[in-house]
């Protein structure tokens, strides 16, 4: 009986099953295709037509890059070593890769100069991108642009030092009186920069610059890709703040700020880039005292950040409609008053959700920097048009500089659209 009993006793197992592998298109590279380009039928044909159009552009243009030559003084040499097959002239690259990055007029000796300046631009925007670093490092940052200022300019350090010293007083200004008053603050700020930089360009000696540690060089030299960069950091960065104060402008209670902020907006908005910067080129000098030189440059950032801050106060704007109505009422129940307020709560979530509309400006501002070449501003565009291209060695190559170009900007462009969706992300702008 006792047999009987323990036989009947359920099987108790000790230790765990191993774990079967999982099918085979359930793991790896079968199981990325069968999700991503063949999960249905209709996938499946596109993804087919996609591989048949790739391989159709790619058996073409492969064996027109792999044979591609690089050293040669000339087309004409290039199409000699090719001995009629297909292939592609990078030759003019490696001969004229310094007139597409600097220009063909600044001077070789000096090209160490922007080359410094770009390093410290990766410096200085450091703790701006990142916010983890420290907040000291925003002291380098405020005065990284009278540094590359200096460094790419040239001349004496005296004229960065007396904008440096104009920028503190209206600060300082400021800080003292906008307690009280924000427009009171404000516009005595803008008066003591003015006064200082009128007190300190009168102390600068004639002929400073021709004993300066660095040698001027004017502002018709620069060009290439150098001079796209330049245009497109300094005219973002300073959109970026207009166009905060033109969205706050357009909701402003006091119709006559509220009506001019709009009139411009509209304006700028309604006019081709094209047509403002011939209105620099031409016509913006007048607006300036008649023994005043503005300088192109100078000219041609105005209106590209006139132009491009208009957009970004539009999509400010929306980022402030879509904040809800509780937000602002939050700020007036804490006692804060209106600069408060927008500093602390409603401007901090309004350009949270405006960033995927300013970084689509930002980069739509970067390519529009290769119209200056237009106005007869060699950047990268209007060397490959103007320089290079008439020059008899290289006349009649296209693809391979148009396509060094395209790469450059290509490279600038989705490195600033990975920032913004690595900040999205940082920020859950989503609000999940």
């Amino acid at each position: 009986m006792a047999d009987n009993k323990n036989n009947s006793v359920a099987y108790v197992a000790e230790t765990m099953l191993p774990e079967l592998p999982p099918p085979a298109r359930e793991t790896g590279v079968v199981k990325w295709l069968r999700e991503n380009l063949f999960s249905n039928a209709t996938n499946s044909v596109l993804t087919i037509v996609s591989i048949i159009v790739i391989y159709m552009i790619a058996q073409n243009t492969l064996p027109w890059i792999m044979n591609g030559v690089w050293q040669a003084p000339s087309l004409a040499a290039c199409r000699e070593v090719l001995e009629g097959q297909s292939g592609a002239c990078f030759a003019v690259l490696t001969e004229r890769w310094n007139q597409l990055i600097y220009g063909f007029k600044y001077p070789v000796d000096a090209y160490w100069r922007p080359n410094l300046a770009f390093v410290l631009l990766l410096v200085a925007i450091a703790p701006v991108l990142f916010f983890d670093l420290p907040r000291k490092m925003l002291i380098f940052t405020a005065l990284y642009p009278f540094i590359a200022f200096w460094l790419i300019w040239g001349g004496t350090i005296l004229g960065p030092l007396v904008a440096l010293l104009g920028f503190a007083a209206g600060g300082y200004v400021f800080q003292t009186f906008g307690k009280g008053s924000f427009a009171v603050g404000f516009f005595g700020g803008i008066v003591a920069a003015f006064v200082v930089w009128g007190i300190g360009g009168g102390l600068i000696p004639e002929g400073a610059s021709e004993n300066a540690m660095l040698t001027a060089v004017p502002s018709r030299d620069l060009g290439g890709f150098m001079l796209n960069l330049m245009l497109g950091v300094t005219c973002v960065s300073l959109s970026v703040p207009l166009g905060i104060a033109l969205a706050l402008g357009r909701q402003s209670d006091m119709p006559l700020i509220k009506w001019i902020c709009v009139i411009f907006i509209e304006f700028v908005r309604g006019v081709p880039l094209i047509t403002l910067l011939f209105v620099a080129s031409v016509m913006l000098a007048y607006f300036f005292p008649p023994e005043s030189t503005v300088d192109l440059f100078l000219r041609v950032v105005i209106m590209i950040t006139m132009f491009s801050a208009a957009y970004i106060a539009e999509v400010i704007r929306g980022g402030l409609a879509a904040l809800p109505k509780g937000q602002y009422e939050a700020a007036d129940s804490l006692g804060l008053d209106y600069p408060q307020a927008m500093r602390l709560i409603i401007l901090p979530q309004a350009l949270k959700i405006s960033i995927p509309g300013i970084v689509n400006v930002a980069v739509g501002l970067f390519k529009d920097t290769t119209l200056v070449s237009v106005i007869s501003m060699f950047d990268l565009v209007g060397m490959i048009r103007g320089p290079i291209l008439a020059s008899t060695e290289w006349n009649g190559v296209y693809w391979e500089l148009l396509g060094f170009a395209a790469l450059l900007f290509f490279v600038v462009c989705y490195g600033i659209s990975q920032y913004s969706q690595w900040l999205e992300r940082r920020l859950a702008t989503d609000h999940r």
